[in-house]
């Protein structure tokens, strides 16, 4: 234990830690040579203040019926209520007297307060704050701030939102921070005729994140969202696009925006793309993070690292198509080869590799762009989307020319892309010839492990799922009883299910005589291709997933 402080030295080494900028706590530990925690035992003894250690902090429970969160943060003072309800103050500068006086003026009266080192006040601030849903937070007290960043980004923290003096601007504002908080992909505002709907996208699936019955404040929300993406907010009767960035969570986050006229007035739709946290995610991620293994992980390797062809994946939007190649990508980056991406938008960013964004605006399409990339003298090539004819026409010649191609393009399964890239007129004898594999991928949500438990489907379910009893013998069932963790789903994260189709000279034979699909799906079948349903169902008899699930995103067959 180090020597105590006089009160006449911790006010002497608070005059410097005051005129330096810096926290008494903190002052004291570099004084001292003590550990956070020594330091607000040495305050609290000088001054005869009981000090509160980080569990003992964390068991109390915040006074916000008295002062908002954004106050108390803002002071770094706290005014909290144990077991029997009595209030105290913490804090983790005797010497501020402000803050005290702000805290005894709230209550009308003396406060008992206690001190705890900044950073255990902080961390338990913080761990407050995600605890908080934004959407009930309150007005703060005193003046209202901007919330707008030096560059003129909008800043969201339970801060800026609680000191908004905008109902509206909270309302849009808090709504966003708390999707960002829940790990939403997209944020609906849909008008009804009572008000305005909140609702998050997680995890594939929309969830009710509040209702407002107030007509004039969903309007009024709808034109915050326009103004914030620069768009016209007098016109109400066509669909309008556009993106803004929000400041949150210490980084920059693009929002693309759709709006869209309805009956009750306009639906907004908020497509969020965090690409530093993608790109923080990204890094170092490997084919297994997704949830492949066995057979389909050893098939997407092999085609990821052909020396020239075209790999393709399909599968509707929000499957996971960008992300699987990626993290194929981000495997064969040796800086051997040269790797060039064209996307609309750049949803990664990737080291090494030389990204391309579409600006259709500027001409840059992603036919335009395909050629210019021929002549960067690359290795591998990435294309978003094949969208048109010309497109798949570049992509097809690309892969015919000594390139590895990488793409997707929209269909159900593999085989629907057949007839996609055939209807865009591409020749099917240059289009097999430069094909290495399909694979078509679908994203299920996994039950929580912090609430599974083992479930017995009833006959009823798997009727439903096209099963017999004798079929799941040896199946693992799990289902999420709804927690914390899982927001009560029942459901935390996903993984990637996937069926291939790997091309041989007898499916190249089939799809230039045109053969039925019925003729491609028994020669796929004979060379050991599994359907996506067997995949989904593998994951189900593994625990992973549900058959409620596999039966939301896989047809019954």
């Amino acid at each position: 234990m180090s020597a105590e402080l006089t009160a006449a030295e911790l006010r002497r080494i608070a005059e410097t830690a005051r005129r330096a900028g810096t926290d008494l706590c903190r002052a004291v530990e570099e004084h001292a040579g003590v550990d956070s925690g020594e330091a607000s035992r040495l305050i609290g003894a000088a001054y005869g203040y009981p000090v509160l250690a980080m569990a003992q902090l964390g068991a109390l429970r915040p006074a916000f019926d008295i002062a908002p969160f954004a106050d108390m943060a803002k002071r770094r003072c706290m005014l909290v209520r144990d077991a029997a309800q009595r209030l105290a103050g913490v804090i983790s500068d005797p010497f501020d007297i402000a803050a005290q006086d702000w805290a005894e003026a709230l209550v009308e009266g003396a406060i008992d307060w206690h001190v705890a080192s900044s950073a255990d006040l902080e961390a338990v601030l913080a761990r407050t704050e995600e605890g908080i849903q934004a959407l009930e937070v309150p007005a703060a007290r005193g003046e209202a701030l901007a919330g707008r960043g030096e560059s003129g980004v909008e800043v969201l923290s339970l801060e800026s939102i609680s000191e908004s003096a905008s109902p509206v601007v909270r309302l849009v504002n808090s709504t966003m921070y708390d999707a960002l908080r829940a790990g939403a992909s997209d944020i609906h505002l849909e008008s009804t005729a009572e008000g305005l709907t909140v609702k998050y996208r997680i995890d594939g699936v929309l969830s009710v994140a509040g209702n407002f019955p107030d007509l004039a404040q969903a309007d009024q929300a709808i034109s915050r969202i326009k103004v914030m993406a620069e768009l016209d907010i007098s016109e109400r009767r066509v669909p309008q696009d556009g993106r803004f960035r929000v400041f949150a969570r210490g980084r920059e986050i693009d929002l693309r925006v759709s709006v869209m006229p309805s009956i009750f007035g306009e639906d907004a739709v908020l497509r969020i793309l965090d690409k530093k946290f993608l790109t923080d995610e990204l890094r170092g991620l490997r084919l297994e993070n997704l949830g492949f293994a066995g057979a389909p992980l050893a098939t997407i390797r092999r085609l990821s690292t052909e020396p020239y062809g075209m790999f393709l994946v399909t599968g509707p939007t929000g499957s996971g198509k960008t992300t699987t190649l990626y993290a194929a990508l981000s495997e064969i980056n040796t800086g051997e080869t040269k790797i060039v991406t064209i996307e609309d938008p750049v949803e990664y960013q990737l080291p090494g590799v030389l990204q391309i964004p579409v600006n259709e605006k500027k001409g840059l399409s992603f036919a335009r762009g395909l050629r210019s990339i021929l002549r960067h003298d690359p290795d591998k090539i990435m294309v978003g989307e094949i969208r048109d004819p010309e497109t798949a026409q570049i992509a097809v010649q690309s892969a015919l020319t000594g390139h590895l191609v990488f793409t997707t393009v929209h269909a159900n399964n593999v085989f629907d892309v057949l007839g996609r890239m055939l209807h865009m007129e591409v020749d099917p004898y240059s289009f097999v010839s430069a094909l290495n594999g399909i694979m078509a991928q679908r994203l299920v949500r996994q039950v929580c492990p912090a609430c599974a438990q083992p479930f017995e489907p009833g006959a009823a379910l798997l009727a439903a799922s096209g099963l017999e009893r004798g079929q799941v013998g040896g199946y693992k069932f799990l289902q999420g009883a709804g927690c914390g963790q899982c927001r009560g789903s029942g459901y935390r994260g996903r993984k990637a299910i996937a069926e291939f189709l790997v091309l041989n000279d007898e499916l190249r034979e089939l799809i230039v005589s045109r053969q039925s699909i019925r003729a491609l799906k028994a020669a796929a079948a004979r060379m050991g291709t599994r359907t996506l349903r067997e995949a989904a169902l593998d994951a189900v008899g593994a625990g992973e997933t549900t058959l409620q699930e596999i039966n939301r995103v896989t047809f019954v067959s």
